[in-house]
This record gives structure tokens, C-alpha cells and sequence, in this order.
């Protein structure tokens, strides 16, 4: 291959991210964007103005004068939505939370585990993806309703003597969402235990410290890179949650991906839902910039 065509190689390799986040990206962001600067109508689709390039420039820029932010104050004006997006973000932090206590001692065990052992456990852990995401969100429904699987093991234990009301409320949802994700989080943080160097483990038991203190000083902080990206992996897509919300959660639960899809599906307001997308969009834009921060401050530190 000549340098000519080996450089067009090269650059054609580093473009191609750029252009499919453009495509499938940058370019639906847009759309949904003239969509909420637009207003409702009766009409197919049900909002105006849709630009026609083909009515000339004067046309175009009267439909870009009746863009407004109309439907921006609307939804942050409206306690409904503002309720949408801060249980949203509850919910979501309860489950990353949740999934931090839960994934770090099953990473650490994998990671401190024989070598030879260790792709069996991980395989064990991304088994569950070999099942449908909606199938496997449906058996949530039998294991927590009132006669399913939970219930009838703690009333034989006898743990509680009346069935609980789990299913349709906020713990199922969460409990459904930590199950989900559960991989997304396991697997960031064995990539950054699994590569810790044992010698510094070592230096600390030779200063001194004991194993907890140890765990805490040393495999806590040299692992926090991996309970970020596994955290804003889990916190991001849980966010936007539909499908969890929409099987195990109840009428108290108003998480912003339902209302999304009642505003498009049932109330036929494009405009409106196109807002609160947008407006997620935004809000999981601040944890992204704080971990791009958190990077370059760690590179300009080596």
C-alpha cells in the first residue's frame, strides 16, 4: 500500500466515528430540536412549521420566525414535568448507588479469582443478555407480584405472614433496573481491578496497614476510574428508562421516559415531548463534562 493511499486509510479510519455520530446522532438531535421549537397543530405530522426547502429562502426564514421556546416554558412551568425529571434522577441514583454496593464485591471477587476462572464468571454475568431485555423485565412481573416467586419463599420461611406489595411501586422499579444494568457496572470496574498492580497492596501491608485499610487507601482510589464509567454507564441509560417503569412501576411512578412517550403517543404533543427529550439530553450532558474533566485532570497529573 503507498503513503498516499495508506494516509487516505488513516483518515477515512479517524472520520468514521465523526460521521456515524453525525448521521445517527447530530442529525435525529437536530430534528428532534426544530421539533420542540415548533408548535402543535392538526395536522400530519401534528406540528407546524415543517420547513419545505423547495418554497425558497423567503418561505424558510418566515417558518424559522415562528420557531419559539414556547414549549421549553411550558415544561419546566409544569410541576408534572418537573416532578417527571426529578424522580427520573432519583430513581436513577438510588439504582446506581444500589448497583455500586452490589457489582464492587462481585468485580473484586471476579478479579481477584484464578485467572483460568475468571472468563467463566464474566461469562456468568453477561449470560442474562442472551435472553431478550423484554422477556427478562417480564419475569420481574411473576417474581414480584403478590403470588409470585418472592412472596411465596419468604411466607414459607415464614419472613412475613401477608404477601407484600412490591410490584407497582418504586422498589420494583429500582430492583429492575439494578438487575438490568448490573453488567454495565460489573464490567468497568474488573477492567480497572484486574489490571491493579498486587505490589501496592504489599507496600501498604508493609507500612503497616491492615487489609480494610488497605482495601480502602489503596484498591478503593486506584479502582474510582472504574466506578465512574461504570456509574454514568448504569446512570445515563436508567435516566431515560421506559420499559422498567412502564412493566414493574405503578401509578406513583412518573419517571420522564413514560411521560415522553405519553406526550408523542397519547396526547400527540411532538412539540412538548420533543422538549423534555431535549431537555434530558441537556441533563446527562453535566455528569459526561464532569467525567471528561476528571480525565484530562488525571492525564495532566501523569
Amino acid at each position: 500500500m503507498s503513503i498516499e493511499r495508506r494516509s487516505m486509510f488513516s483518515r477515512f479510519t479517524v472520520a468514521m466515528p465523526f460521521l456515524w455520530l453525525a448521521a445517527f446522532f447530530l442529525l435525529p438531535f437536530l430534528i428532534v430540536l426544530k421539533i420542540s421549537l415548533s408548535d402543535d397543530a392538526v395536522a400530519q405530522p401534528p406540528y407546524a412549521p415543517v420547513f419545505n426547502f423547495g418554497e425558497g429562502w423567503a418561505a424558510l426564514r418566515e417558518k424559522l420566525s415562528m420557531l419559539d421556546f414556547e414549549n421549553y416554558s411550558f415544561v419546566l412551568g409544569d410541576w408534572l414535568y418537573v416532578y417527571s425529571y426529578m424522580q427520573s434522577l432519583t430513581l436513577a441514583a438510588v439504582a446506581t448507588a444500589l448497583l455500586i454496593v452490589v457489582g464492587y464485591p462481585v468485580a473484586y471477587a471476579i478479579a481477584r479469582s484464578p485467572r483460568g476462572l475468571r472468563p467463566i464468571l464474566l461469562l456468568l454475568v453477561i449470560l442474562p443478555f442472551f435472553t431478550s431485555f423484554l422477556i427478562r423485565v417480564y419475569a420481574w412481573i411473576g417474581i414480584l407480584s403478590r403470588e409470585g416467586l418472592l412472596n411465596q419463599m419468604l411466607l414459607s420461611l415464614g419472613a412475613i405472614s401477608q404477601p407484600m406489595e412490591i410490584l407497582a411501586t418504586n422498589a420494583a422499579v429500582v430492583i429492575g433496573m439494578v438487575y438490568s444494568y448490573f453488567p454495565f457496572m460489573v464490567l468497568p470496574l474488573y477492567a480497572a481491578l484486574e489490571k491493579m498492580d498486587d505490589t501496592l497492596l504489599e507496600a501498604a501491608a508493609d507500612l503497616g496497614a491492615t487489609p480494610s485499610q488497605a482495601f480502602w487507601r489503596v484498591t478503593v482510589p486506584v479502582s474510582a476510574p472504574g466506578i465512574v464509567a461504570g456509574a454514568l454507564l448504569c446512570f445515563i441509560p436508567a435516566v431515560g428508562e421506559f420499559v422498567i417503569p412502564d412493566l414493574l412501576g405503578g401509578s406513583e411512578t412518573q419517571m420522564i421516559g413514560r411521560t415522553v412517550w405519553n406526550e408523542f403517543a397519547v396526547n400527540r404533543s411532538w412539540s412538548v415531548a420533543s422538549a423534555l427529550a431535549v431537555l434530558i439530553l441537556l441533563v446527562l450532558l453535566v455528569p459526561i463534562l464532569i467525567y471528561q474533566r476528571m480525565q484530562l485532570r488525571d492525564l495532566e497529573r501523569r
